[in-house]
């Protein structure tokens, strides 16, 4: 039974969903939007906007949660905690949105793009 088991796993072990995440979250943080399959869209949501809610307050112990869960990628940290911090200081959530694109041609996987508001 699967009750109480949401994420997905993408085929992959745990290390390699993590540095899936890990990777996409940096990639978003950075070009501030990407095209991705749905599937990884949806799971990445939540991963970044937990980071951007931590963002809004900048503390010493916030700034090395984020720092560690995007991998001690210090110019991602920056601008999380520089531009996009201060940018949604004011919103309570829901940083993100997902737009959804026509299939990919070469194995029909449904595509999107996730982008901050």
């Amino acid at each position: 039974m699967r009750h109480h088991n949401k994420n997905r796993k993408f085929g992959r072990t745990k290390n390699q969903r993590v540095a899936l995440m890990k990777g996409l979250a940096l990639s978003l943080i950075k070009h501030e939007r990407i095209e991705t399959t749905l599937a990884k869209a949806k799971e990445l949501r939540p991963y970044v906007e937990k980071l951007v809610t931590r963002a809004k307050v900048d503390t010493l112990a916030s700034r090395r949660i984020t720092s560690a869960r995007l991998g001690n990628q210090a110019t991602a940290t920056t601008k999380l905690y520089k531009d996009l911090g201060p940018k949604y200081k004011t919103r309570p959530g829901g940083y993100t949105r997902i737009v959804k694109l026509a299939p990919r041609k070469s194995d029909a996987s449904p595509m999107a793009i996730i982008e901050f508001v």
